[in-house]
């Protein structure tokens, strides 16, 4: 799993820019630095301090760019090795010549994600840490970049670490028992047994409860925005958006296909599907439109349904509210700034537990109650943006229900006073899992999985 080989990179994305920079890791990285860096006249290579000079090929005496580089000893880097970063200028064939003068120099070109994951296995995070790292790259608000910090912080490990700590007292408790019955030690009640599962199984279900709004903050909020055509679906796009992304006109049938965008709105990030609007029609394009409409219903975190409060219910309106009975639904009366003829009541007889707005949308009357009842829904009714400790990695979640289930089986053999031997499995096994979220207990195929995941360079 692990190569000995000094590993190098380009640690900056590829395009244009005022720099670029080269990552070296590993025993030879100062020596590949001394082959291929000249410093100005005078000066030396200095420790943590950044040294100007030239990269230049001592065989072709060819000089590639002017650069600024650095050289950090082992054990205080990134992968917890000798590390060199050279910042060149942020020109595509200035990295790419650079790069190829290291890799001929002695270094080997590093795989997808292996600075991160050398910094696992030289034990300088863990593995939840090494996967925050990936998501800080991918954040795309701030909520969840800072939800990611938290995590490379150690926020998830720090918590699973005293769950299995307290796992662990258990097992030793269960394990002493089996093991020296007739000794003079301390004998585990089963009622003392089912009080620890049921805290400890307590403790796992709270992190659990947090796994929905963490997933939607990372991977963010999938909201389908329908209604029949010219009833301001659009118009809430543009709204949304704050610009005129989507074409607005009376002409019915405007929109043909599905719009989607992403949006900010306070700090979650939010998926919008505007679709085409859904009539009775003979355009086979917009019959079209109309059949992906129907099938990003199903795909919808969240659905905006919006009416035309100025007229009477349509045929068309009462089909849409049948069809998103059961999903989570804001309704949105539009166009109440004219002479309302649409009321709660109708609507929630098809949609009794929806979220009803009243709205003008080309006036932005409304736009900040729909953005308040899309918070809600996300934090469950309790806005949580102080809150740091969030589950948003669907592995972990995944690994939390199993312990979970493992300790709930654990409990209910507690519970029934069966053999001590058949709990301590179920109590181990909630406790190997939870190591899997660390990396304590992890295979090696599953840790490789996880860092072919990331960029190049990182």
């Amino acid at each position: 799993m692990f190569r000995e080989e000094t590993i190098a990179a380009t640690a900056t994305a590829y395009g244009e820019g005022g720099i670029g920079i080269i990552r070296i890791s590993g025993q030879r990285a100062k020596e590949i630095l001394d082959c291929i860096f000249v410093p100005t006249k005078g000066k030396t290579i200095q420790s943590r301090k950044l040294t100007y000079g030239v990269i230049a090929d001592r065989h072709s005496k060819e000089v590639i760019d002017e650069v600024l580089a650095v050289f950090m000893p082992a054990p205080y880097t990134y992968t917890r090795e000798d590390v060199v970063e050279i910042n060149c200028h942020g020109s595509v064939v200035a990295l790419r010549k650079t790069l190829d003068l290291v890799l001929r120099s002695g270094a080997v070109l590093a795989e997808p994600g292996e600075f991160t994951k050398r910094a696992f296995l030289n034990g300088r995070i863990d593995l939840s840490q090494a996967e925050a790292v990936i998501d800080l790259v991918k954040a795309k608000t701030e909520k969840s970049f800072e939800t990611a910090v938290n995590q490379l912080e150690g926020s998830v490990s720090s918590k699973v670490k005293d769950i299995r700590k307290e796992l662990l007292d258990l097992l030793v408790k269960i394990t002493v028992n089996i093991d020296y019955p007739d000794e003079d030690i301390e004998e585990i009640t089963y009622s003392g047994m089912t009080d620890s599962i049921k805290q400890i199984g307590d403790v796992i279900e709270k992190l659990l409860s947090t796994a929905e709004a963490g997933r939607i903050i990372k991977d963010g909020l999938k909201v389908v925005i329908c209604g029949r055509p010219n009833v301001g679906k659009s118009s809430l796009l543009n709204a949304m958006m704050k610009e005129n992304r989507a074409i607005v006109t009376d002409i019915p049938g405007t929109t043909r296909d599905i719009i989607e965008e992403t949006v900010n709105i306070r700090g979650i990030p939010v998926r919008i599907f505007d679709t085409a609007g859904i009539r009775n029609t003979d355009d086979k394009i917009e019959k079209l439109g109309i059949e992906k409409s129907k099938e990003a219903f199903n795909q919808a975190d969240l659905i905006i349904l919006i009416l035309d409060g100025s007229e009477e219910p349509t045929a068309s309106d009462l089909e849409l509210l049948e069809f998103s009975a059961g999903r989570k639904a804001i309704v949105l009366i539009n166009k109440t700034d004219i002479d309302k003829k649409i009321f709660e009541k109708q609507i929630l007889e098809k949609l009794p537990e929806c979220e009803i707005i009243d709205t003008a949308i080309t006036e932005e009357i409304g736009i900040d109650k729909v953005e308040e009842k899309i918070e809600e829904f996300v934090y469950r009714g309790k806005v949580r943006q102080g809150e740091s400790l969030l589950i948003t990695n669907a592995r972990h979640k995944s690994l939390l229900l199993r312990a979970g289930e493992a300790l709930s089986d654990a409990l209910d053999m507690a519970e029934r006073k069966e053999a001590l031997d058949f709990i301590e499995i179920d109590v181990r096994n909630a406790w190997e899992l939870l190591g899997e979220i660390t990396g304590e207990t992890t295979s090696e195929d599953i840790i490789n999985e996880i860092f072919a995941k990331f960029c190049l360079g990182k």
